[in-house]
């Protein structure tokens, strides 16, 4: 049973009560969650306070404890003076980890300011997949240098991951791996395993090869740890797994994790052999990384970010702006056409950005989960059609619901039946074009090899305003004057 106030004063103390039990409810799991992260809002308070006073032990306190991916974060928020001037108290106490979770632009700032030495004796502290990420960025110059100051065991991992396609399998995977023969049994492997120099590497998955350093299969962690030692390996081991060819695509590599639900897989060269492999980590950067790339594809924004020059934005903007410039001029041409039509009756010049506007964004919505759709490899032949076939359907319904709403809008705007009818009739033409358009440009894109994500935005606004234009203003000339 429960108690009720039976005072107003009570019922309002107890709402209050409530209602601040509520937020001290909220704040806990506000303090819960920032829990999780070591760069709390009062630990990046005191290390700006460190930099600007110049206090190097008191910088160095608070940002040893920090995990990398928290330095890196923190590094990434300050201004590039203030970078550097924290890179430089901290020498080379700063987490050699930490740069390869930095963005391009702010690691190139931190590099400038670190100096090739400082970089070459972090790098042996990485994966070689790290190392690679952080070297391939350099000048040439940089990089010789870097190279000449590596312990030689370390330079020759580093030049042959570089000697792999830019973006490929072959350039993201990491050379540490554990390799057992076949007639092995479970207690040699764990044997070797706890005597080996292997604590500071992560890895889920053990290879099993032949005497060439062919894989043969493949055992995981738990099924190792949970079998009983006198077992051989090659009666436990996976038969039936994913090799990965050095040259394939990362993003190819993404797809394929994502879709078998994998955590690491073996890399082999062209003649079959385990070089590599590739783990979870670096697919989830290469999944954020194409992500980004499409979304900022079709904004027409290029590879800017915050911390981009002034300059750089605007090379990176520019040129997006030219093309739809021209875009935008062909449409006002097929305005121009009807420039007589429009002095005749003031009405369309009011109506006819709603045309354009509503095939616009129709446009957009297919396009973003056509191109989705295209870099998941989900529109494959049958597929494609089927695609098609449901947004086109998806295009004349939505496209007969507005154009009754804009014909009954222009209506009750004008009191004109005619123009609400020229009204509907042009908003349907264009939702429908809007929606074939949306999947039939990037699907064409791809097919002449072209990157849908940089193309299609701009194909289809085009499309849209020229033919929401056209018939429009069209339809009026015949139907009105």
């Amino acid at each position: 049973m429960t108690n009720e106030p039976t005072d107003p004063r009570d019922a309002t103390t107890s709402d209050s009560g409530a209602a601040a039990d509520h937020t001290d409810r909220r704040d806990e799991s506000g303090d819960r969650l920032s829990a999780l992260y070591g760069l709390t809002p009062k630990v990046e308070t005191a290390i700006n306070a460190a930099i600007s006073n110049k206090l190097e032990s008191r910088a160095r306190a608070l940002m040893g404890p920090l995990h990398p991916a928290d330095q890196a974060d923190l590094l990434e928020r300050l201004s590039p003076d203030r970078a550097a001037s924290l890179v430089k108290m901290l020498g080379d106490d700063l987490d050699a980890a930490a740069l390869s979770y930095l963005d391009e632009t702010t690691r190139d700032e931190i590099v400038d300011v670190m100096g090739v030495a400082a970089l070459a004796r972090q790098l042996p502290d990485l994966s070689t997949d790290d190392a690679i990420n952080i070297v391939e960025v350099l000048e040439q110059d940089e990089i010789d240098d870097v190279l000449a100051a590596l312990p030689v065991e370390d330079r020759l991992l580093v030049e042959e991951g570089l000697s792999f396609p830019e973006d490929s399998a072959g350039r993201m995977m990491q050379r540490e791996i554990v390799t057992v023969p076949s007639f092995w049994t479970v207690g040699q492997t764990i044997d070797f395993l706890r005597g080996s120099q292997l604590d500071a590497d992560e890895f889920y998955l053990i290879f099993v090869v032949d005497p060439a350093r062919n894989p043969v299969g493949e055992i995981r962690l738990s099924r190792l740890l949970c079998t009983a030692r006198p077992k051989r390996v090659s009666e436990i081991m996976d038969s039936d797994f994913r090799k990965i060819p050095f040259d394939m695509d990362q993003e190819e590599v993404a797809i394929l994790f994502r879709r078998y639900g994998m955590v690491s897989a073996g890399v082999v060269n062209e003649n079959g052999r385990l070089i590599g492999m590739i783990t979870i980590d670096d697919i989830i950067d290469v999944i954020d990384e194409e992500a980004e790339e499409d979304f900022m594809a079709l904004a027409g924004v290029g590879e800017a970010n915050v911390r981009s020059s002034l300059l750089e934005t605007l090379q990176g903007r520019t040129s997006w702006l030219v093309i739809n410039l021209l875009t935008a001029i062909l449409a006002s041409a097929v305005i121009g056409v009807f420039d007589a039509t429009i002095e005749q009756l003031v009405a369309l010049a009011v109506l006819m950005p709603i045309v354009a506007s509503m095939g616009g964004n129709a446009g957009t919505q297919t396009v973003t989960v056509a191109v989705r759709a295209l870099a998941l490899r989900q529109l494959e032949k049958a597929a494609a059609f089927a695609f098609v076939r449901r947004e086109l359907l998806v295009a004349v319904i939505n496209g007969g619901v507005f154009a009754v709403l804009a014909g009954g809008m222009a209506w009750l705007w004008f009191g004109d039946q005619d123009i609400a009818i020229v009204m509907a009739a042009a908003m349907f033409a264009n939702m429908v074009v809007a929606g074939l358009g949306g999947t039939l440009v990037p699907l064409g894109l791809v097919r002449a090899g072209v990157d849908p994500a940089i193309a299609s935005s701009v194909f289809i606004t085009t499309i849209t305003d020229v033919v929401g234009f056209f018939v429009f203003l069209g339809l009026a000339a015949l139907y009105l004057i």
